[in-house]
C-alpha cells in the first residue's frame, strides 16, 4: 500500500511541475486531444499501461 501512495504522490509531483513550468504547452498538448480519434487514445494508453506494469514487474520481481 505504501508504494501505491508513493506511486500516486510521483505522479501528481510530475503532472504538476509540467503544468508548472510549461503552462501555455500543457494548454496547447490538451486542445489537441479533441483531434485525437478515441481509438488512437484507448491504444496510447494501453501501450503506456504496459509499459509501466513491465517497469514494476522488472523492479519488483527480485524484491
Amino acid at each position: 500500500m505504501r508504494e501505491l501512495i508513493l506511486a500516486l504522490g510521483l505522479f501528481l509531483f510530475i503532472e504538476g511541475i509540467l503544468y508548472a513550468l510549461f503552462p501555455s504547452k500543457m494548454k496547447n498538448m490538451l486542445s489537441k486531444l479533441n483531434q485525437i480519434t478515441d481509438g488512437q487514445l484507448r491504444s496510447g494508453g494501453l501501450i503506456f499501461a504496459i509499459l509501466g506494469f513491465l517497469i514494476i514487474w522488472y523492479f519488483k520481481r527480485d524484491a
